[in-house]
């Protein structure tokens, strides 16, 4: 029978050992991408340099690498002080920002569609993005700074989220099914108190105003927001770094996660905590991005397949470099700025019908 197949049609034996079926071209792309996959880093550096070329004020890498060490060794031999405003107190701080922001909003969308066991699943499925637009809503009307709103922002963000998930308490037998229904409801709230909002705004100056807001921008971002969003996201993304093994079991059911020994309460609760922080630290400074927290972790989950000791790293690296993207091709496309929301939307719904119609395929 050596070298043969068998009357029952298994593989055939050949040296004492089966042949392995040939690897398909997803597997081979998996396997690639599993090994190579820290190669990924060089896009998102390459971005952060090409965003300091491309811009309204000309710059070249060369100006920019000589005023870049001459700031921190001797600012005195800086040929032009403007490029050195540009460079510290406008690009440096929002290409930082955006890096940040792209990162962090996929790797909560990616840890939140392991949790919930749902693909259609991202960052804002708790309330926390109407949240976050009723709390800056409430405060353009009253009048408030900049850094008023974005902390109204924040707080009605968190309120929003701490509302869906004591949603818990009243179906105990299936939470995520609770906290799923709790989004919804608290969403559709705070979507009526947005629109009640809008209502009482004055249409010629704090309308427009709400309406940007909502469409998302990184145009006011200052030198001081980079620590805003440092200070939170560092122990909000190690803390779905070091869950990263427990989401792969999380994204089996209740039971069997329980039976492996994972304390699935905990584990979601510190999820929910890390991508809150997040996603609200984020629409607090930049107002809404939608697509990206649903999209990107569905291409990353096609490169590297969906084990989350990757998936996380993979999806922060893609995010970042894709927003990034996105945020250049804002700021110089038009003579205006356009808002950063429309630009993902724009690519993110056609991107994800492509994904689906390849996902569908293979079934």
């Amino acid at each position: 029978m050596n070298g043969r197949q068998d009357l029952s049609g298994r593989s055939p034996i050949m040296g004492g050992s089966r042949l392995k079926p040939p690897m398909t071209a997803q597997q081979r792309r998996h396997r690639f991408f599993q090994k190579w996959w820290p190669l990924l880093f060089l896009l998102p550096v390459t971005l952060f340099f090409i965003s300091f070329v491309i811009g309204r004020y000309p710059l070249n890498l060369k100006d920019f690498l000589e005023t870049f060490y001459w700031h921190f060794q001797d600012p005195s031999r800086i040929s032009d002080p403007n490029m050195e405003i540009v460079i510290f107190n406008v690009r440096l701080p929002r290409v930082l920002v955006v890096l940040m922001v792209g990162a962090g909003i996929s790797m909560a969308g990616a840890a939140y569609q392991g949790m919930f066991r749902n693909p259609l699943v991202s960052p804002d499925i708790l309330g926390v993005s109407a949240g976050a637009s009723f709390g800056a809503a409430l405060a353009i009307i009253h009048s408030s700074t900049i850094a008023t709103t974005q902390v109204s922002a924040l707080i009605f963000a968190l309120l929003a989220v701490i509302l869906s998930i004591q949603f818990e308490r009243f179906i105990s037998t299936d939470p995520i099914l609770a906290l799923v229904l709790g989004g919804m409801l608290i969403r559709g709230l705070f979507n009526a108190g947005l629109s009640i909002v809008k209502y009482l705004s004055d249409p010629d100056a704090q309308l427009p105003a709400i309406t940007f807001w909502l469409m998302g921008s990184f145009s006011d971002v200052f030198p001081r927001h980079v620590l805003q969003v440092l200070i939170p996201f560092i122990p909000s993304c190690f803390l779905l770094f070091i869950n990263r093994n427990k989401l792969n079991v999380m994204s089996f059911s209740e039971e069997e996660a329980r039976a492996i020994g994972v304390k699935t309460k905990r584990v979601r609760r510190e999820v929910i905590l890390a991508c809150t922080i997040i996603t609200a630290s984020s629409i607090a400074i930049c107002g809404q991005i939608g697509w990206v927290g649903l999209v990107i972790p569905h291409v990353t989950r096609s490169l590297v397949g969906p084990n989350y000791r990757l998936l996380l790293p993979v999806s922060g690296i893609l995010g970042s470099a894709y927003l990034l993207i996105c945020d250049t091709i804002c700021r110089n496309a038009f003579s205006v700025e356009l808002p950063i929301g429309i630009l993902t939307s724009l690519i993110g719904i056609p991107f994800f019908i492509i994904i689906f119609k390849q996902r569908a395929g293979r079934t």
